[in-house]
């Protein structure tokens, strides 16, 4: 049934109930009639007030038959409500772990741009600092606390000039790019003050662009300890007459070499190549050429004691069963 129908309804009813009501009262009243011992005045009157509420009664009743939420509103309405509060208690951890993850996807979605900047970035060749590199590093040995921290002080100046020269080559005044975290400036000062040797090496947090304002580094703390012994041997090859052509060769020497370099740093070198002592290319290329078809031995041997920062030089020694 449509509203306005049900209205039209609701009223013609109520006229009816109400004009029979009328009637009635009038005709008691005319009778004399009595309810309950009542003058019969009053009984017309009891007569009205029973045809009013039948009206409202009646009205309601078809209010609740015809309408379904007026039904559910008047007798399910606090089951309801203690329902939607419930709801609500269950709803505030979901909105905001909603809200968690919405920041999160923000976060992550910054990230992806600045992913994909850097990409564009590392393509057109503008990085002038990669992520991890080294931007100072250098020794240091003490055990008193103002010591300490004025040596710290002077390394962090020092990788901030070297800093502002590679990202602002253009700017005199040298201003402080530089940022490293105090907590982890505490804790290199307090592994310092136990005492023996260290060497500090601050490298940048993430990828720089020329022109920035800020740099983000981290200063690594590492023992300075000895990393290869004068005369040592690093590592060596074999070489056999089928290796003897230009592509082999070189292959065998670059692998040479990069081994080299891999076993210093395994045993925690903090050097990016290997110096090679360029009489040792003239030997071997002398050696070479009067043993064409010699199988030999090579190895790498270093020429000086290198610590953990120090460069490890080192020279070719050819062992060979016609030597």
């Amino acid at each position: 049934m449509s509203g306005w129908l049900f209205i039209i309804f609701l009223l013609m009813l109520g006229g009816l109930i109400s004009s029979a009501g009328d009637l009635l009262g009038s005709k008691i009243g005319k009778a004399r009639f009595s309810v309950l011992k009542l003058r019969p005045k009053k009984t017309a009157i009891l007569i009205t007030i029973l045809t009013g509420s039948l009206i409202s009664a009646s009205s309601l009743s078809l209010m609740i038959l015809v309408n379904r939420q007026l039904r559910v509103g008047l007798f399910r309405l606090g089951d309801l409500q203690k329902k939607l509060q419930d709801s609500k208690q269950v709803l505030i951890p979901l909105q905001k772990e909603r809200e968690k993850l919405e920041n999160k996807i923000k976060a992550k979605e910054t990230e992806f741009k600045q992913l994909e900047r850097n990409i564009i970035a590392l393509r057109s060749g503008k990085f002038v600092i990669r992520s991890g590199q080294s931007l100072l590093i250098s020794e240091i040995t003490s055990s008193n606390q103002a010591d300490i921290n004025s040596k710290i002080e002077k390394i962090i100046i020092n990788a901030n000039r070297y800093t502002h020269k590679i990202v602002k080559p253009k700017s005199k005044e040298i201003k402080n790019l530089l940022l490293l975290r105090k907590n982890h400036i505490e804790e290199m000062q307090n592994t310092i003050l136990k005492g023996g040797n260290w060497v500090i090496n601050i490298k940048s947090v993430r990828n720089v662009l020329r022109g920035e304002n800020f740099v983000y580094a981290f200063p690594e703390i590492i023992e300075n300890m000895v990393i290869v012994k004068k005369g040592e041997k690093i590592t060596k090859i074999n070489f056999k007459q089928e290796d003897f052509n230009k592509k082999d060769f070189g292959d065998k020497m670059n692998f040479l070499l990069s081994s080299s370099l891999a076993e210093v740093k395994r045993r925690g070198s903090l050097i990016n190549e290997i110096k090679l002592k360029s009489e040792s290319v003239k030997e071997l290329r002398d050696f070479l050429n009067k043993n064409e078809k010699t199988n030999f031995e090579l190895e790498v041997v270093s020429l000086r004691e290198s610590m953990t920062a120090q460069p490890v030089i080192v020279e070719l020694n050819i062992k060979s069963p016609n030597l």
